[in-house]
């Protein structure tokens, strides 16, 4: 296959993937660049610092936005992508979801095995900084709000989102207005078509 029409298959796949994604209301889209961020992150427990352009390099980034740790929705979702962790890796994604849960709180989630289950890196945006950079909404804490284990949930919230980001460090798709395992599910759609894109 010459180099032509495999630019042009290519692009028409670009093009349909970014028809599927759904629209979510302010947040970053299609085509904009993706803001550049590294922070505190836990994968299996273990703290260290996570760079979206250092993973850029191994291929495309899957970023999810999500309330807090150890919430319903929230522990469906971090399940979910854990166990689609190896269909994520076969296209060549990283996953790192972001909340603006404190690093303590992300230790024992990315380590539960009903959770993250040690297969997925999460992240701290403690002040909101990260979410706000991608337009998302981040709403003020709930006071007397508990989490699954009732603990307090003494933080912030940023909407549920999730940004497929190319190596280029565009964003290929917004994923939002989905509930949590059908946004695990129209992620994996994404980055399947991308990676078959780029055969």
């Amino acid at each position: 296959m010459n180099k032509i029409i495999r630019a042009s298959l290519f692009s028409a796949a670009f093009s349909a993937v970014f028809a599927a994604a759904l629209p979510v209301a302010a947040a970053l889209k299609e085509g904009d660049k993706a803001p550049e961020f590294k922070t505190q992150a836990s994968l299996a427990g273990k703290e260290f610092t996570f760079s979206l352009k250092d993973n850029l390099r191994k291929g495309p980034v899957v970023v999810y936005f999500y309330p807090s740790a150890f919430t319903g929705g929230c522990n469906i979702q971090a399940h979910t992508f854990a166990v689609n962790h190896d269909k994520f890796a076969a296209a060549g994604a990283t996953i790192v979801g972001v909340s603006l849960d404190n690093i303590a709180r992300l230790n024992d989630f990315s380590a539960d095995p009903q959770y993250c289950a040690g297969k997925i890196a999460v992240a701290s945006d403690a002040d909101g900084k990260i979410a706000k950079a991608f337009d998302l909404k981040v709403r003020e804490a709930v006071a007397g709000r508990k989490d699954t284990r009732g603990a307090d949930i003494d933080h912030a919230f940023a909407e549920r989102t999730t940004f497929i980001v190319t190596p280029d460090g565009r964003i290929a798709a917004t994923v939002g207005d989905l509930a949590p395992a059908a946004n695990v599910d129209k992620a994996l759609d994404v980055v399947q078509k991308l990676a078959s894109a780029k055969r």
